[in-house]
């Protein structure tokens, strides 16, 4: 009978070395994330900011009217928008 298990007291040393080494190795040399947008997508924040001048205004609009419970939505024109995403494709024969 076994009482005493050397291996898992090695296993947790040898785990405990490793992790030491890794956090002195770190220490001096932290580098912070960073992100760069490309030229094409700073071009795409732009044209979409400058698109529609009432845009903030209209998105207040509906923000009020949904915290309120006051917004409606039209739903014959809900179906319009949805309908050409439902309607079967004509086979190409």
């Amino acid at each position: 009978m076994k009482i005493n298990d050397t291996q898992r007291i090695g296993a947790y040393r040898t785990y405990q070395q490793q992790s030491d080494t890794r956090t002195s190795q770190t220490t001096g040399n932290r580098r912070k994330d960073e992100v760069q947008f490309s030229a094409e997508a700073m071009e795409l924040l732009g044209a979409q900011r400058s698109e529609d001048p009432n845009r903030a205004e209209r998105i207040e609009t509906l923000k009020n009217e949904l915290s309120s419970g006051t917004y409606k939505v039209d739903s014959g024109e809900l179906v319009e928008k949805l309908l050409p995403f439902f309607r079967p494709v004509a086979s190409k024969e």
